[in-house]
């Protein structure tokens, strides 16, 4: 039994593919089925209003503008 994918024939690298493929399939099956199901259609945001500016340096010197 050799161990090396190098030297694997055909068939073998079929089975690797297809297990991949499938494996993805059941990743992605189980992401999209495992999402919160809320009764609201959109998602609940709150609107914040920009104050005033604000400076910020990392040095004690002031500014003077």
């Amino acid at each position: 039994m050799n161990h090396s994918i190098y030297s694997a024939d055909k068939s073998t690298h079929l089975k690797i593919v297809v297990l991949a493929l499938v494996a993805g399939i059941a990743v992605a099956g189980f992401s999209i089925s495992a999402r919160t199901n809320s009764d609201d259609q959109y998602a609940q945001t709150r609107v914040m209003k920009a104050g005033k500016p604000v400076v910020v340096t990392n040095s004690a010197t002031s500014v003077v503008r």
